[in-house]
């Protein structure tokens, strides 16, 4: 059977994303009142306790990549196969093309304030999806040969270093808040995890050439030589997931049913400071924590082979080459490394300084936020200035204006209207835009309103 490794992965996400989804956040929420604010600093806290609807309370999704845009990927579905040659698609390319995936959504939470300190509990699902991709390998995509022989003739095709990982988990937290004077608030998350799956990939390098396999008349030349390197390796735990062997090299997978492939712990710190009184910074590290994962949910899977073919079984090599896809498992030849071991995966963790000042008695304000996550595969950065709107309770408005990932040509957006809140960070100006997030709360107000952080 026919399975590529693009499908293992698609597989694991499908299943893991119904149970479990992690997605960074909604910056642009970062200055306005609600439970959202709490996302990106346990010490950033809502003016009010709350219950937010379950699923719907805070659900986040955002998708980023460092070279191709929503309107590559629309392309892409319309033209079908035939997309590898367009040429847009082609100059969008970097040697290097990261992208990340992130789902996250709240089952239930809820956060009060008894006396002075605030108390917070969630149970979240979270998903991250990571990926590199050399331009090499789209290059081989775009450039294998068909069904004429003589275009297998004189072909090379090398690419490395390609990664994906994909990391789901279920999150019970929490979090307690409290100021420290006049000045200071600091507040604190303790979550414990449940991990639903791991998936690490990585394919160190991939190198495929032939010389002179065929002459003009579609005839074998007696001297046709093909050779073909790999070296890869993926570790994986879900439970219940198999792996399908034929003839020794894993062919497909099976997934028969869902349980818990490990146990963890993450914290979140954060603090804010009112350095004057129209003037207050704040600083946040979350998910410092890790996972580990049960030996008995543990796959391996690895290839490290150097084969030659010569005028006796250079079809083989072209069934072997010709699959087609974008990790295929029937090129890669991975074997079971037959050895289940218990490992430990780190948590994508995520650094968040900001600063407000405000104006009209903290009806209107500006902020800048700076966020950096370091995840398995990729670190990503933005800078996000905006402008915040307070005139009632029930109603805030935000705009900011993102620097990094779009290239400082998208602007964002939030509105909290009564118990709804909806908003962006990346409403791309153009049409191609390479970030793109959503946020959408349903989340109901209780206890009485405290005018700010420190309960005046």
């Amino acid at each position: 059977m026919h399975t590529s490794l693009k499908h293992v992965a698609w597989t694991l996400a499908l299943l893991l994303v119904p149970v479990a989804g992690q997605a960074q956040f909604l910056r642009t929420s970062y200055f306005m009142d609600g439970a959202g604010k709490l996302q990106l600093n346990p010490a950033n806290l809502p003016s009010r306790g709350y219950v937010n609807v379950p699923a719907l309370g805070m659900f986040n999704a955002s998708a980023y990549t460092n070279s191709l845009g929503t309107q590559d990927f629309i392309d892409m579905f319309d033209a079908g196969d035939d997309f590898w040659d367009s040429p847009s698609f082609n100059k969008n390319l970097k040697d290097m093309n990261k992208a990340s995936i992130s789902l996250n959504t709240d089952i239930i939470s809820f956060g009060f304030y008894r006396k002075n300190a605030f108390w917070s509990f969630n149970i979240g699902l979270r998903t991250d999806v990571e990926g590199a991709f050399p331009r090499g390998l789209f290059d081989f995509l775009r450039d294998m040969p068909g069904d004429d022989l003589t275009d297998w003739n004189n072909q090379h095709f090398q690419f490395s270093e390609q990664e994906l990982a994909v990391n789901a988990y279920v999150e019970v937290g929490v979090g307690y808040a409290r100021p420290i004077g006049d000045r200071l608030t600091v507040g604190g998350k303790f979550n414990f995890l449940l991990g639903a799956g791991n998936l690490n990939l990585s394919i160190n390098n991939v190198n495929i050439s032939s010389n002179n396999l065929y002459d003009s008349d579609d005839y074998l030349n007696p001297d046709a030589s093909a050779d073909i390197n790999i070296d890869a390796r993926a570790e994986g735990n879900v439970e219940g997931l198999d792996l399908i062997s034929e003839d020794g090299y894993v062919d497909d997978v099976e997934y028969n049913n869902f349980g818990i492939s490990g146990y963890g712990a993450g914290i979140d710190l954060g603090a804010t400071y009112r350095l004057l009184d129209n003037l207050t910074l704040s600083a946040a590290v979350l998910d410092l924590g890790f996972i580990k994962w049960s030996k008995s949910s543990s796959n391996v899977i690895q290839a490290s082979t150097n084969e030659h073919y010569d005028a006796n079984n250079v079809g083989d090599f072209i069934d072997r080459v010709s699959g087609g896809d974008v990790i295929d498992l029937d090129l890669l030849q991975m074997q079971e490394d037959g050895e289940k071991k218990a490992r430990t995966t780190r948590l994508p963790t995520t650094l968040v300084l900001g600063g407000e000042y405000s104006f009209f008695n903290d009806k209107l304000s500006a902020g800048i936020l700076s966020t950096t996550r370091w995840g398995q595969v990729n670190t990503l950065s933005e800078l996000t200035f905006s402008a915040n709107f307070r005139p009632a309770r029930a109603l805030n408005l935000a705009l900011s204006y993102s620097m990094l990932q779009t290239a400082g040509k998208s602007f964002g957006f939030g509105i909290k209207l009564g118990p709804l809140m909806v908003g962006t960070d990346y409403m791309y100006l153009g049409e191609n835009s390479r970030s793109v997030n959503a946020y959408l709360g349903l989340s109901f107000s209780m206890g009485k309103s405290r005018k700010n952080a420190w309960g005046k």
